[in-house]
C-alpha cells in the first residue's frame, strides 16, 4: 500500500473517531462524509505524490479554508486518540512513513 492510500485510511479513521466519540454519532453524517471525500480528492491530486509532506508543513495549501478548518479540528481532537485506537497507523503518520 502506498503512502497516499495510507493517508486516506488515516483520515477516514480520524473522522470516524471524531464523529463517534466527540459528536456521539453512530457513524459519519453527510457533512463529515463529504469532508472525507474532499480529503480523498485532495490526496489523490497531490502534486508531491509519494513524497508528500504532512499537509500542515506543505508549501501549497490545497484545501478550501472552511474544509481546512474542519479537518484541522478533527485532527487536533482525533490525532492523540489514534494512539489508542490505531497505534501503528498513528506512529507511521507521525513519522511520515
Amino acid at each position: 500500500m502506498g503512502r497516499i492510500e495510507r493517508e486516506k485510511r488515516v483520515v477516514a479513521r480520524m473522522v470516524e473517531l471524531y464523529c463517534r466519540h466527540k459528536l456521539g454519532l453512530d457513524g459519519m453524517n453527510d457533512e463529515y462524509r463529504e469532508l472525507v471525500e474532499y480529503a480523498y480528492a485532495r490526496l489523490g491530486r497531490c502534486r508531491f505524490g509519494a513524497g508528500k509532506p504532512a499537509c500542515k508543513k506543505c508549501p501549497i495549501h490545497c484545501y478550501k479554508p472552511e474544509m481546512r478548518a474542519k479537518i484541522r479540528a478533527v485532527m487536533r481532537w482525533a490525532g492523540p486518540r489514534m494512539l489508542f485506537y490505531e497505534p501503528v497507523a498513528a506512529i507511521r503518520h507521525m513519522l511520515g512513513i
